[in-house]
Parts: C-alpha cells; structure tokens; sequence
C-alpha cells in the first residue's frame, strides 16, 4: 500500500483547526492513507479543499499570470515600458511581440502556479472525501488541467496517493484532453446545483468548462489549422441550451455590474475567486486589475501613487466596438477627439449608437467619488468634481491612443500613452480604505454571456451550420449592452479581425480583459496574423514553452516544438 506523505506538522495543523482529535502515532512514524482519512474527518477534508480553492487567488487575480499569458501575447493589452517604470528587462514587450523563451518568468510561474492548483486537488482525494467534495475537488483540477493543456500542451498528472518521490506523468494530445473531457462528465451528478453561489464548483460551472473542452479540442489537436467535430459542437449546444434553459442566469442590466463591489450578486457570473472587502487572507487580488493600468494622479486621495500606469489597449482593438463610426447623433459629436470616442461630455447624454460595454458613462459609487468611469479610459481624465487632471509633469492627463511602435516610452508623452481599461469598478465602498486592497471585487472566471457566445459559435462550426439562430443569440445580446444589432454574423474574417459582423470581434467586445483572448484568436486560426505592435511570428508561438526549471525537474516533460 502507498502511504501517506501529508506531513505530521500539516495533519496536526488541520486537526487543530477542527478541534481535539487523538492521534496514537508515535514521534517518524508515517500514517497510512486510512489512519490520515479517519483522523481529518469530513470537516478535515473541507479544510484541504477549501485550500484548493484558495489556489485559485494567485493565477486568477494576479496581473502578471493567466491575464498576462492570455492577454498581453494577444490584441487587447500590452505592457509599454514608460521611462524606468514597466521594463522588468523587457519582459512585458516580448510576450506582445511574441519573443519570450523557455526562460520567461511568467510562463513559469503560470505553470508552477496551476500544478499547485492541480496537485492540492488531488491530495483532496486522497482522505475519504464525500462524493461532493471528491466532485467539487476533480471540478477544480480538471480547471488547472484545462488551463495547463490549453497555454502548454500538456500537464503532469498524479493519481491520488502515489509516491511523491517518483515523477508524475505527463499527459498530452488527445487523450488529455479526453480525460479532462470524462472527469468532468463524470463529477457532474455529484456536483450541487448553482444556487447564487458562483463561488462553489457546481453542475453548471462543470458544463461550462465542459463546453470549453469540447470547443477548444479541434484546436489543441492542431493549432495552426484547427477543425471542428460536429459532435463536439452538438455537445457544445446541448450543454450550453441546458444552462440558458435552466433559467438561473439572465443579462445584468448594467454590464460593470458583473465585475464591480458587488459582483458576487450578479445575475451572470457562474463560477468565481471570492474576493472580501477588507479581507487580508484575499489581498493582493482585483484591486491590481485597476491599479495597473490608472495612472499616478487618477484617484486624489492616493495621488501620485494611485495606480501603476502600465496596462493599456491598443487602438485597433478599441475601434473594434465601432467607436471611429460617423456619429448619430449632434451629442455624440462632442465626444470625439481626433476620431476616437472620449464619452467627455457623455455623462448625461451618451450615445445610444455606441455599444454601453465601451463605457465612459457615469457610475453610481465610481465617478462620483473619484471620477473614473468603468471601460475604457481616453483622451482628457477628469477627477470626482470634474476637475481635469494633470500627469506629474503637469501636463493635461490626457490619454494618447498611440503607443510608441517599439512599445519604449520617452518624452512629455511617457505617462499618458495607451488607452486604459477598467473592467473592474473599483471597491469604494469604505472611502479610499481598499482602493489599494484588500478590495471585494469577485474575479470572475466563468460568465453566461460567455455560454452564450459559445452556443453561436458551435452553431456556426456544426455540419449544418445555423447562422440565423447564432444572429438572433448574438443580438440578443447585443440589446442587452445597448448595442445596435447586427445584419449577419460569420465566424471571422482572416483579412480584418476587427470585422464588426464576425462572431470573434464580438467575443471580444464582451469578453475583453477576461483571460480568453489569445485562446480565442488561437481557435479562430488568427493568432500569427499581425496586429499592432506584433508584426511577424512564429507557429512555435501557438503553445508556450515548458519552462526549464520544470524540464529538469519533471524527465517525463518533453520541451515543445520550436523552443
């Protein structure tokens, strides 16, 4: 039998979490798997899952970990170095220029990051859990590995009490997605339905990711040229009709509703990282999602250091939302500057022609007590009394659209380039108390909008495909945000990725900044065409590399193609 390799100091600490409990072990001696499940108990185990679901705070929340891998190597970020501030030897500019190496600190941290996730998860299994939590932990797992297959092309995997002394397989190709594909189908049952609890692995989380497996699989097979098994895109549909007709989710009739301080009430989010107001257990999560990309001056009470002034967007993307459109209306005139729409001056007048996910529209509990409106942040910043702010060169903090073609920063425009985003309102709720955290802000992981798209998208990739019912999800939705509808919907268009009328630029309207875009420009076979600031590529670049520290620790881990 193989025993159990949990610590004694790590049993004694769960034990003491729980209360008294007697163990008749002696002073190096080692516990069997059974002896170590009787003493943890159900509460016991509770505690180890609650551990795993704790690992999703790092690679979820932090700026420089999935969101990076996903966004910053794709169209909807990058990372400009200003001056001294932002070049960390030049590691933000060679994820967007498609340049890093298997040496690359984020891509190891992603991955080290995502195997504690995976093997926390597996030790869960390990100590007699219940069937919903053995469910809840092999939901968790199969995340880290779907992540882990998706950004590397494979995964170690352990089973649950094997010899942490040996090397763990590895898993590749098909048949890791298919085992990612059968734990999921296999946990659903035990799962607990969603019940306003998006913080708890559920059925309709499982399905969701279920759908994303099935989605992505042509795609992992050949990421250069994906295909689309129609069998594969019926059980998209079928998942995905369950969950819509399943009635527990609907639009939020505020789209910033979805991210900001009360998020974990939002009628869209089904599965995220619960986030606490003055939480420190929860510190260092969504407040860096606006304190990355603010700039020094953009919140008074905590200028010059209010935010980080890094993460922008480029304008291509922007324009994407048909913000370089000819006005509709005398208002909208108003509010545009050199093309692009600022939303100054749009506070009580917006233009119902933009799409509302572009923002700049007041927020209650936001502009009013600091000035910032969620979305994307351009041209002239204005602060909570509508006092135009100044960079700290006292320049007007007027955000430029155009960034410097080698992504290097210099002169009176170091501190204003880029267009800023803020998806996530942020946490005002105590003052400036968590500004800077602890903030309460859930970060979401998983949301209906996204199930819906996913549906449109299997409908067009079936066999027979349905481009009127993808139209009509599409607009739908669309409506939702305010958005004019659509006259006909395809799946892209490899000349012009930004083509309003392609169900990929309206993924990216919905779903900007939430960690699926290069995953999604990977699907949709885009990912080596140029955008700005990435000219040519490599199709090496459509995995990332193992990294090498992993190499040497792991034999059974074979470096990618390329690198």
């Amino acid at each position: 039998m193989i025993k159990s390799k949990i610590s004694k100091l790590s049993l004694f600490l769960v034990v003491a979490a729980m209360g008294c409990t007697k163990l008749d072990e002696n002073l190096n001696s080692t516990l069997t798997n059974t002896q170590t499940a009787n003493a943890l108990g159900s509460a016991g185990v509770g505690l180890l899952l609650q551990a795993a679901y704790g690992d999703l705070r790092v690679p979820f929340t932090n700026q420089d970990q999935l969101f990076s891998l996903e966004e910053n190597t794709a169209d909807e970020s990058l990372v400009p170095t200003r001056g001294g501030d932002w070049d960390d030897n030049g590691v933000w500019r060679v994820l967007h220029a498609h340049t890093w190496t298997a040496d690359h600190g984020q891509i190891l941290s992603v991955f080290n990051n995502l195997n504690k996730l995976n093997f926390d998860a597996t030790n869960v299994l390990q100590f007699g859990p219940s069937k919903q939590q053995a469910a809840e932990a092999r939901f968790l797992r199969a995340l880290s590995l779907y992540y882990l297959l998706d950004l590397y092309g494979q995964y170690p995997f352990r089973n649950p009490g094997d010899n942490l002394l040996n090397a763990p397989e590895v898993k590749s190709g098909a048949a890791a997605a298919q085992f990612i594909i059968d734990e999921l189908n296999a946990v659903v049952p035990d799962l607990p339905a969603f019940n306003n609890n998006p913080g708890q692995a559920t059925q309709e989380a499982a399905k969701m990711l279920l759908m994303k497996c099935y989605l992505n699989r042509g795609a992992w097979a050949n990421r250069q040229t994906p295909t689309f098994a129609d069998a594969d895109m019926q059980q998209v549909i079928t998942l995905g009709n369950s969950i819509i007709t399943g009635a527990k989710f609907s639009y939020a009739s505020e789209y910033f509703k979805n991210f900001d301080v009360d998020n974990g009430t939002s009628t869209e989010n089904i599965f995220t990282y619960v986030n606490t107001s003055g939480a420190a257990a929860n510190n260092s999560g969504p407040q860096a999602r606006w304190e990355m990309t603010l700039h020094y001056n953009q919140y008074t009470p905590k200028n010059p250091n209010a935010g980080w002034n890094g993460f922008s967007t480029i304008s291509d993307f922007y324009n994407s939302f048909g913000t370089t459109a000819t006005p509709t209306t005398a208002t909208s005139d108003a509010n545009r500057v050199n093309g692009f729409f600022t939303g100054v001056g749009a506070i009580n007048n917006p233009d119902a022609a933009i799409d509302s996910r572009i923002g700049n529209r007041a927020y209650p509990g936001v502009t009013n007590v600091s000035g910032l409106r969620p979305g994307f942040l351009i041209g002239q910043q204005y602060n909570e009394n509508n006092v135009a702010l100044k960079d700290r060169k006292g320049n007007p903090l007027a955000f430029d659209p155009k960034i410097s073609t080698d992504m290097k920063e210099t002169g009176a425009n170091l501190e204003v380039t880029g267009i800023r985003v803020i998806k996530y309102p942020p946490d005002f709720s105590a003052g400036d108390k968590y500004f800077q955290g602890p903030a309460g802000n859930d970060m979401v992981i998983f949301r209906y909008s996204d199930v819906v798209l996913m549906v449109a998208e299997a409908k067009l990739r079936a066999a027979t495909a349905d481009n009127a019912g993808a139209l009509t999800m599409v607009n739908t939705l669309r409506a939702a945000r305010k958005a004019q509808p659509l006259p006909s919907i395809s799946l892209v268009n490899a000349n012009n990725i930004y083509d309003p009328n392609t169900l990929l630029t309206e993924r990216g309207r919905e779903l900007y900044w939430e960690s699926v875009r290069r995953t999604d420009l990977i699907r949709f076979g885009v990912y080596l065409k140029p955008w700005q600031y990435k000219s040519s590529d490599d199709p090496k670049n459509l995995v990332f590399p193992i990294p090498s520290q992993a190499l040497a620790a792991n034999p059974n881990l074979k470096q990618n193609t390329g690198y």
